[in-house]
Formats: C-alpha cells, structure tokens, sequence
C-alpha cells in the first residue's frame, strides 16, 4: 500500500497529526475481498497479510502514511458548531485504485484526537457492521458512497447504550472534504485558508474547473449542489433515510458519507423518521431534498469571500445558483420515478400519474419496495396484474395505458428491473445480522446478507429469505449514531 499525503501539504490549519491507539488483541472480522482488488491490495480470495491487519487496527503505521485528524464544523440539526473535527477517525493517507483514481483511507474508532470532545475514540462492533453492510448495498445498488475496506476486532470494551465489543473500520472515499470543511475557515475568516481549500476540492474532485479561473469557485459551487441532487435522488429512488443530514456529514465529492443512524423505509411514507436524535423530524424521508438545499446554502455562505471579492456580487452569484435548486431537484427526481414505473421519455402529466401512485403507497400502508417490484412483476404475471388491480384500482389501468403509448422499442419492464431493486437491507434484517455477529462472535451472518445485497436486481437462490417484510415491522424501530 504506497500511500500519498496530499492533505498534510495544506498545512497544520487544517489537521492535526496524531497516531492511530492500538487496541488490545485485534483480528479481522470482515474483509472486502472485491474492494481490497479495486486498490490493487490483493485477488479477491485472498486473505490480507498479517502485518495489513494490525496497521488496519492502528497498532502499526503502515510506511509513506501520515496519520491526521481532519479540522472541521459543522450544522448539526439546525445548529452551527464551530469545531468538530475528526473525534474517532485517523487519515492514512491516499492510495491509487485500478481505476487510476485517488482514495482516502481512513480508521474510524482508533482512539481519541484534539478533537474528540472528551470521547474516548472507539467504535462498536455493532455499528461498524451496520457502516459496512450498508455502504457495500448502497454501492451494489449504484449510488456513491464510501465504502469499507475491513472490519477489525478488540477485546476491548466500548460503553454506549450498553456495553459492546469494540472494533476499527477501514473506511474508502473519494476524499473526506465535507461542507463543515468550509464552514471551518469561514468561522475563522481565514479567506487564504478557505481558498486552499477550494483549490484542493477543485484539484481533488472537479478538476475541469481549473481553467475557468476567477469563474473557478462560483462554478464548484454549481457542480457540488448538482451532485448532492443527484445522490439524494437515488437515495428517494431506493428507499433510503440518511438519519443525520448535518453539514459535517454532507460530502464535496457527492458520496453518502456518515452511516450512522440510517435506515431504509418499509411501509412508504415520506415522514418515516428513524434516528434516536431526529426528535423533530428534520431529516425524516420526504425532508432529504429540501434539507440537502439548505445545506448548500450552507456551503454557499462559507465560500462567499472567494466567489467575489464585492460581497454584493457573490451573494448575488451565490443566489442565482442556488436558485436553480428546486427546478433541477424536481426534473431529476420525477425523471427517477418515471423509470421506476416504467416510462423512459416523462411528460408533464406523468408527475400526476407519480404523484397518485405515492398517495395511493401511503394511504394503504403498502411497502415501497415490494409496491415497485410487484408492479414490475405485473407486466408478465396474471396473478400479480389481478392483485394490483383490486389495490390500486384505476391507477393500474391508468399506467398500462400510459405504458402502451410507448415506442415498441421500449421495453417498460426491462427500464423498471433497472431501476427498482427487488432486496434492499431491510432493517429488521439488518438488526438480526447485527445481532448473530455480535452475539457469536462470527460474521457469517453479516457474509451471507451480503451475498444476497449485492445481487439487489438479480433474484438468486437466497433473495427470498430476505425479502420478507412484515405488517408495521418499523414502528418504533430507533437507530443511534454510535457515538
């Protein structure tokens, strides 16, 4: 693993250097065979050298890295912090894929740092299973996010709700520069730092923009909003609720960043909210975009004194681009939707057509992802068209309609099965896996599950098994952030 440590060239402002903790008796516990051979760590059957497994732990530096803790703020529901920082987590370092593309490595629960606000700097088992499984589904699934390299086991003891065995997980991204990155400097007024830091982002992540000079930031600005509607469309397309959409926790390179208190909805409706901390509802399942503008807006204001050097005209600059927001949020989204019952070329009349569907989700507590695929299922199955024509009454008739007024080269179902991923990590799956794991001590339950997950368009022999969903399986089900 040689490791590149472009971060450290910014300067001391904006990390802390600062050793991983090493834990007492580590050992792997989940490895990512397939990811480990996109880094050019290995094949995907074999096993990771002893020596990667204790670095992975933080009880040895591997050499080239430079272990930091990244400075940054953040909105935390609503509420400006800032300092936040990296309180459990450890930068290594970058590394080249197969791909020629750079990816951060970072420990997440490798003991405290100058951030960590008297935390002790541990992860549990249990969540870091939760961190693992979920970001493999979203990535078999199509979405961006960060991925996990391994999971590594302690005999040590980590306190939250109860006492849990502790573990470190090695987390992939594309970088770790979050909208609190920003939000950092902007607090401090430091323009010279916050413009580094742009440059970084831009050099990093959109480097098209280079060339564009005094163009550069106000267009950066355009590109991260356009990649956070994208994200969040596909997390609306598969059911997903991130849980803690703060500003710390939203991405600059457009990945799903941050598994914490996330959850994927059964019964669809879009006030479905499953975090412990979102007493309030904030980020609840239909909030997601408007809450992902807001925190644009939040990126907006930091990056204002290098937009324009006339406030006036960067808040000017800043507004017309965040204007464009909800147009293209809405185009995007129904085009998603389109796709997900079928129709490749949208037509003003079909948001109605989309909009009556979700109505019909709610009001019959039908679950959302089993509604898709049945529908797609309908289209060559007699029993399922006759069962969804008795529930969905005219809209069913509406749709097949609809879907005849397509070209013959069209094929809705094929578009469908594309779009609607027929298994999903379900959460009263995803509880009992985490459970067997952490119970035995043995991950073949979380291995099996994943199997399954990332196949999420195929039906394999093993789907049906978790597939199942049962009537109001999600009420009161509360998931916590790990902290």
């Amino acid at each position: 693993m040689e490791f590149s440590n472009s971060y450290t060239a910014l300067g001391t402002a904006f990390y802390k250097s600062v050793p991983p903790e090493p834990v007492k008796d580590p050992r792997l516990f989940l490895w990512n065979g397939q990811l480990a051979e996109d880094l050019q760590l290995g094949e995907i059957g074999d096993p990771p050298p002893e020596q990667l497994v204790y670095a992975l732990s933080g009880n040895s530096i591997l050499p080239g890295s430079e272990p930091i803790a990244l400075a940054y703020a953040g909105h935390q529901f609503g509420n400006f912090v800032p300092q936040l920082g990296d309180g459990r987590a450890h930068l290594l370092g970058e590394i080249v894929d197969r791909a020629g593309e750079w990816r951060d490595v970072q420990l997440k629960g490798s003991g405290p740092t100058p951030f960590s606000r008297s935390g002790d700097g541990r992860y549990a088992l249990g969540p870091a299973i939760r961190e693992f499984i979920m970001g493999e589904a979203m990535h078999a699934m199509g979405i961006p996010t960060t991925r996990s390299l391994a999971v590594t086991t302690s005999s040590e003891i980590v306190f939250r709700e109860t006492a849990q065995q502790g573990a470190v997980l090695t987390r992939i991204a594309a970088s770790h520069l979050r909208v609190g990155s920003f939000e950092y400097f902007a607090a401090r007024q430091n323009h010279q730092a916050l413009e580094q830091l742009c440059d970084y982002a831009i050099h990093r992540h959109y480097p098209e923009l280079q060339e564009h000079d005094n163009q550069r930031f106000i267009l950066l600005l355009e590109k991260v909003m356009k990649r956070q509607i994208d994200l969040v469309v596909e997390w609306m397309r598969v059911g997903f609720i991130h849980g803690v959409m703060n500003t710390d926790n939203t991405a600059i390179s457009g990945e799903t960043i941050d598994y914490g208190p996330c959850a994927m909805m059964g019964t669809y409706n879009p006030n479905t909210v499953f975090s412990s901390i979102d007493r309030q509802g904030r980020y609840a399942f239909g909030n997601q975009p408007s809450m992902a503008q807001w925190n644009m807006a939040r990126f907006a204001e930091a990056i204002l004194p290098v937009i324009d050097d006339d406030e006036k005209k960067a808040i000017e600059k800043a507004s017309d681009c965040l204007a464009l927001f909800p147009g293209l949020f809405k185009d995007r989204y129904y085009q998603m939707m389109a796709r997900k019952i079928g129709i490749s070329q949208i037509k003003s009349s079909d948001q109605t057509l989309i909009s009556s569907l979700l109505d019909r989700l709610k009001n019959q507590r039908l679950d959302y992802t089993g509604s898709f695929d049945r529908l797609t299922r309908s289209l060559t199955s007699q029993t399922e068209e006759i069962a969804l024509r008795n529930e969905l009454d005219d809209w069913y008739s509406e749709w097949r309609t609809r879907l005849q007024q397509q070209t013959l080269e069209i094929n809705p179902q094929e578009v469908m099965q594309q779009a609607n991923p027929i298994v999903i990590p379900r959460n009263q799956h995803m509880e009992r896996v985490i459970q067997s794991c952490t119970q035995e001590g043995d991950a073949g339950a979380a291995e099996h599950f994943l199997d399954v997950l990332l196949s999420p368009y195929d039906l394999t022999e093993n789907t049906p098994s978790y597939q199942t969903s049962l009537p109001d399986e999600d009420l009161g089900y509360r998931t916590f952030c790990g902290t």
